[in-house]
């Protein structure tokens, strides 16, 4: 292997960027219209136009990435996380191109990415699961039965996904139907695949997942726990390794499920075997057969690179180590995403108006963006990944407020308020989390937000910034200036800014009884009709963004007099949906 493709953009591409370069691999970047002047793009040695913005035009498009490849004389493909990195098919047609494919074979991808075929290869290699249907749901009446056996609440998965993609909790019946739809729809948003299935809910369990490696002989290494407990809306917000109140013989058990699972599907490559964890008992989630988002607390804990050993293993060498390495330190993942924590997590495109990365000893980010990078509707909304380390866990919790707090954004709203509230949570200081923690536990309601990340079109101003002195003391203020144009140059001497609207809270409306977009992104349901009556807080309309489907709430009670939008149409940041009076 001398050359290899990146199936995929942002951080997870320069991220194999990287490692390939420190094996000496000539690196091949592919990017979307929308991504010509990303940061992956100018690292590769070379970059080539897949296609429009839209990901089913460009990173889903097989037949151009293929038709790159061979343009580009590329060896292998690396296909990343998300988009094409657990298509059986992709995986298929790349191997039948004649190209290494940097991952499992097509066979363990197809048993493990499809839920319910996973659970039946789980139960046959002994890895117990959550009790669940072994088959696709046709209807909502099986998922009622479903619940009248085992009781709610019950959570309604897509099949051919993961990472909490097409998922929903139902905790009664008036719900099923409604969440049943949704899961429906954003699994075929997100796999192309609507098939859902159904599975017992276990409420205040522990998310606890297990990396593997496996070379092309069938040797296994189990490289520890992770422990992704704090979540929302299944959503995974902090990761860390080890796993905390964590036993010798819990971390024994783990790893030996999961390389039982993994032999048994004829894994290899980079892998990562899910679980519940309650009461001392393991129940087999998903195999997630790809790097993780989260690989990079276990790297710093083994000090190992999981994606140079995926490139290793495909030119055909053996696993690194014989035996689950001794972890050493503590190390714990923030994901910088554009949301905005005060109204319930709702993703914020935009375009980064200010960017600076905080540094120092335990500090790692990972990232795929520069001051003015656009977060596009389009794709994911993560921005960057903040990894810190320390000797133990207090100095890893420790660091990690100071790097938050170091970490500059501005132009979106972000989660690092969020990560910051969370780590002065008793409960998570103390190691007693859990996957309802964030969200049944913390009220994100009141921390300050960020930049707004919606910008008027008519004012072009730059963002300044300039230091003052009050009594001896130095304070920094930022600002917003006109643009101006330097005398005889007829060029502007700052940069192209929209100027910041003042933010007014956590609402979908703009006057009583108008509601309005909070986001970019296209309506796909509207709950009722012109001449229907509301009430306050009941959801009158479904807004995809980011591949995630938000909520719009009536924000008064009253009778619709006006509906403003249909299914299909694409909305901006405070476009008006429809009217209560």
């Amino acid at each position: 292997m001398n050359s290899v493709l990146i199936a995929n953009r942002g951080e997870i591409a320069v991220r194999i960027i990287r490692a390939a370069r420190d094996l000496g691999l000539r690196t091949i970047a592919i990017y979307s219209e929308l991504d010509r002047d990303a940061v992956h793009t100018a690292m590769a040695d070379e970059a080539w136009n897949v296609g429009p913005a839209p990901a089913a035009e460009s990173y889903l498009n097989v037949d151009r990435i293929l038709e790159i490849a061979r343009e580009a004389e590329a060896d292998a493909i690396h296909p990343g996380y998300g988009f094409l990195a657990e298509n059986a098919a992709f995986a298929s047609a790349v191997v039948d191109a004649g190209l290494i494919w940097v991952g499992p074979p097509a066979s363990a991808i197809a048993m493990m990415g499809d839920k319910i075929e996973s659970r039946i290869a789980a139960e046959a290699a002994g890895v117990p699961g959550v009790p669940g249907t072994l088959e696709p749901l046709t209807s909502v009446d099986q998922v009622e039965a479903f619940a009248a056996e085992y009781g709610y609440p019950v959570a309604i998965k897509a099949s051919a996904g993961g990472g909490g993609r097409g998922m929903k909790v139902v905790h009664e019946g008036d719900d099923l139907a409604a969440a049943f739809e949704s899961a429906g729809r954003e699994a075929e948003s997100w796999f192309g695949n609507p098939a859902v299935y159904v599975e017992r809910y276990l409420e205040n369990a522990r998310h606890i997942e297990a990396q593997v490696m496996f070379d092309n002989d069938g040797n296994g290494v189990f490289y520890g726990e992770r422990d992704c407990s704090l979540q929302r809306r299944h959503q995974k917000l902090v990761e860390e390794s080890p796993a905390t109140n964590f036993t010798p013989g819990d971390r024994a058990e783990l790893g030996r499920l999961a390389l039982a699972l993994g032999s048994a599907a004829g894994y290899r490559s980079a892998g990562t075997v899910e679980f519940m964890f309650a009461d001392g008992t393991f129940y087999f989630l998903e195999m997630n057969t790809r790097i993780q988002v989260e690989h990079t607390v276990t790297e710093e804990v083994f000090g190992v690179d999981l994606v140079a050993e995926q490139l290793r293993i495909a030119m055909g060498e053996h696993v690194a180590a014989n035996e689950t390495p001794v972890p050493d330190g503590h190390t714990i993942e923030f994901r910088i995403n554009a949301e905005d924590p005060s109204r319930g997590f709702i993703p914020t495109p935009g375009t980064l108006v200010r960017y600076r990365e905080p540094a120092g000893p335990g500090v790692r980010v990972d990232s795929g963006v520069v001051q003015g990078s656009a977060i596009s509707q389009y794709y994911d909304n993560m921005i960057a990944k903040l990894i810190v380390s320390g000797r133990d866990r207090q100095e890893a919790i420790a660091r990690g407020k100071r790097a938050l707090l170091e970490y500059e954004i501005g132009g979106v709203d972000t989660t690092i308020p969020a990560h910051l509230y969370i780590l002065d949570n008793d409960d998570f200081v103390e190691g007693r989390v859990h996957t309802k923690l964030v969200e049944n536990s913390m009220d994100f309601t009141g921390i300050e937000r960020g930049t707004a990340p919606t910008l008027p079109e008519d004012e072009e101003l730059a963002e300044r910034s300039m230091t003052v002195e009050v009594g001896g003391k130095r304070f920094a203020v930022t600002y917003w200036a006109q643009v101006l144009t330097a005398p005889g140059s007829g060029k502007r001497v700052a940069p192209r800014r929209k100027a910041p609207k003042l933010s007014k809270g956590a609402t979908s409306s703009g006057a009583v009884g108008e509601v309005t977009s909070p986001m970019q992104g296209t309506i796909v349901k509207i709950h009722h009709k012109a001449g229907d009556t509301v009430h306050e807080g009941e959801p009158v309309c479904v807004l995809e963004a980011m591949k995630m489907e938000n909520e719009i709430k009536a924000p008064t009670t009253g009778d619709i007099v006006d509906i403003k939008v249909q299914v299909g149409d694409t909305v901006s940041a405070g476009h008006l949906i429809l009217v209560i009076k």
